[in-house]
């Protein structure tokens, strides 16, 4: 209700939302309150919502379907934006994003909220779908809306994209393609912000280290390139010896295309190569690393990307960009837990003697009980 009364007359030139949960019920208010070009801040806990584990608990609060997919933690902070710009664009709004983290156990995004009617039309550009296969990770974006003549910006033409982007089978291990979205697939950072924030950044800060070497990743990100791959998974997927991450970047580089780390994750490969070029890369990994028969099932995904022979040979040869400027100077990139099952606790628990009962199995058949209870009480004597 507070900024509500403030939608009208004097707003605020900056908003903080940090709620416990999901913070899409302020946003309403937040967008309609703040002033042209006022900085937004919103924070979100809910991470098994957003990660995949209840897609239609994510539609219901953020009106986006999330994915069970390896790079969750970004779709996460994509599915929080396109909320954010959902709520304003009702108001002839928009948001510019300046940072984006995904830290510890929740996300949390720095965007700008301008004003624009005419600005509210590229909305679509920005969002996208998802097809994500079930049975080896790939993924594909389908883009809500497309520009056309956008080197002319005074004859924009705003267009819908030709669909599907991809067949109901995955081309590489013909597994299930599942559907989420939309999210936002623009950038997820302004560069020029983030250098402004490390050429202000303190060693007094406590967490200087840690601050230090995330906005360094984050410069090195390829921001127009959304969602990313996992080496492990990759390789787990095909039964293969887990190859070195520079030899990977290395015969992704050698092969033309852009790659890079993401905050998010240690093992992430953010790249521009299309999914086929990156498991023609594991393939020819696979020829000098052979994977053992015994885990080549019939119709297995391993055996079926396997099955297709490699037309490229990829040079594993380390590149002189493959080792990113933050590894070179030993920044605190991906900081590890104080200690072991470091994070957000347990369910509530009740102690019963030596025996500790959780609540859910605790409460099974209250009501029953309840009711016989009641009815023992209403007998007549």
């Amino acid at each position: 209700m507070f900024m509500y009364k403030h939608r009208q007359g004097q707003k605020f030139d900056a908003i903080d939302l940090d709620p416990y949960g999901c913070p899409s019920i302020f946003l309403d208010s937040a967008v309609q309150a703040i002033t042209d070009g006022g900085l937004l801040l919103v924070t979100a806990t809910d991470m098994a919502v957003l990660a995949g584990n209840s897609p239609e608990t994510c539609y219901a609060k953020y009106g986006s379907i999330s994915l069970r997919i390896k790079c969750c933690h970004e779709m996460a902070i994509r599915i929080l934006l396109q909320c954010i710009e959902a709520h304003a664009n009702r108001y002839s709004r928009y948001i510019v994003p300046l940072l984006s983290i995904s830290a510890d156990f929740y996300i949390r995004v720095f965007v700008r909220v301008y004003s624009g009617a005419q600005k509210c039309k590229f909305s679509t550009s920005k969002l996208s779908n998802v097809y994500h296969c079930t049975g080896c990770d790939s993924f594909v974006l389908q883009p809500l809306g497309i520009l056309r003549n956008q080197e002319n910006f005074k004859n924009i033409k705003f267009c819908l994209p030709a669909a599907p982007a991809t067949s109901q089978k995955c081309e590489h291990c013909g597994g299930t393609q599942h559907m989420g979205g939309p999210l936002w697939s623009a950038p997820l950072h302004s560069i020029d912000f983030v250098q402004r924030l490390q050429e202000n950044l303190t060693n007094e800060l406590g967490t200087f280290r840690r601050i230090g070497g995330i906005l360094q990743l984050i410069t090195e990100e390829l921001s127009d390139v959304p969602l990313y791959y996992t080496l492990e998974k990759l390789s787990g997927t095909i039964h293969v010896e887990t190859p070195p991450m520079l030899s990977v970047r290395s015969a992704i580089l050698n092969a033309g295309y852009r790659v890079s780390y993401t905050h998010m994750n240690k093992t992430s490969i953010k790249t521009d190569a299309p999914a086929n070029v990156v498991w023609d890369i594991m393939r020819s990994w696979v020829e000098d690393h052979p994977v053992s028969t015994k885990r080549l099932i019939n119709d297995s995904v391993a055996g079926k990307i396997l099955a297709i022979k490699s037309t490229t040979k990829y040079s594993f040869n380390l590149h002189p960009l493959a080792n990113p400027e933050s590894k070179k100077f030993g920044m605190l990139r991906f900081q590890a837990n104080p200690q072991p099952h470091w994070g957000p606790g347990t369910r509530s628990t009740v102690m019963v003697g030596e025996a500790k009962i959780s609540k859910s199995k605790r409460n099974q058949g209250k009501r029953k009980r309840e009711h016989s209870e009641e009815l023992q009480t209403n007998e007549p004597c």
